[in-house]
């Protein structure tokens, strides 16, 4: 039995990765709130109180599961769209989104290496804005940094882990409708959810290491 572990489980696209893998597979959901939603899934073990700023907090709540992990989702990430142009950016804020959009999921991986099955798979779900190429409004300076260092890491992970037989998946899951977005975009986070979970069903060594679309096509790094 395939066990899933995903961040930032407790709404939005996490909260339905979560609904959607507990239907077949037990599932560890890390994150530093809860909520009803995720409480009431079946076949769901909830590890609160996981700060993405601590790495040693990250690091005890992974050791703490002591189970092999087959797919590691690193869902958990901010988006603070105030002061997004340059004249008004915040040092702070763009250390926090820095912090736990770029530098956690690398320390989720690292705690949970001696943990990976043999067949495991990694997913970091990041966004098109980390995009340079695609970059055509500005802005967003402290989201934007955060997320194309997440890409790079992605790369050299898939890169890294290729010895060990672990593909990495770099996945941007469209405008989703969630609280991160003000409720606004293209799909609803179980329709992402859904599309990113055909993504990580198809990856494989040979595709490890791409930036894509959740809905399959690439993108410009």
């Amino acid at each position: 039995m395939k066990h899933i572990v995903i961040t930032g489980a407790n709404r939005g696209i996490g909260l339905e990765l979560a609904r959607l893998y507990s239907e077949k597979y037990p599932v560890t959901a890390l994150c530093r709130s809860s909520s009803e939603e995720l409480e009431a899934l079946p076949h769901v073990t909830v590890v609160k109180d996981v700060d993405m700023r601590s790495w040693v907090t990250i690091e005890k709540s992974i050791q703490q599961l002591d189970q092999k992990i087959d797919l590691l989702i690193c869902n958990a990430g901010i988006f603070e769209g105030g002061a997004t142009k340059i004249g008004d950016v915040s040092a702070k804020s763009m250390q926090e989104q820095f912090l736990i959009n770029a530098v956690a999921p690398i320390m989720c991986v690292q705690a949970a290496l001696d943990y990976l099955s043999r067949d495991a798979k990694i997913a970091l779900i990041t966004s098109r804005m980390g995009s340079i190429r695609d970059n055509q409004s500005g802005g967003y300076y402290a989201y934007r940094m955060s997320k194309a260092a997440l890409n790079a890491a992605g790369k050299s992970l898939a890169i890294d882990l290729k010895e060990r037989g672990i593909p990495v998946a770099i996945l941007h899951p469209g405008m989703v409708r969630t609280r991160m977005t003000g409720y606004a975009g293209q799909f609803t986070p179980e329709e992402a959810a859904e599309q990113l979970a055909a993504r990580i069903e198809d990856l494989t060594l040979e595709n490890s290491g791409l930036f894509k679309h959740a809905r399959g096509e690439m993108l410009p790094w």
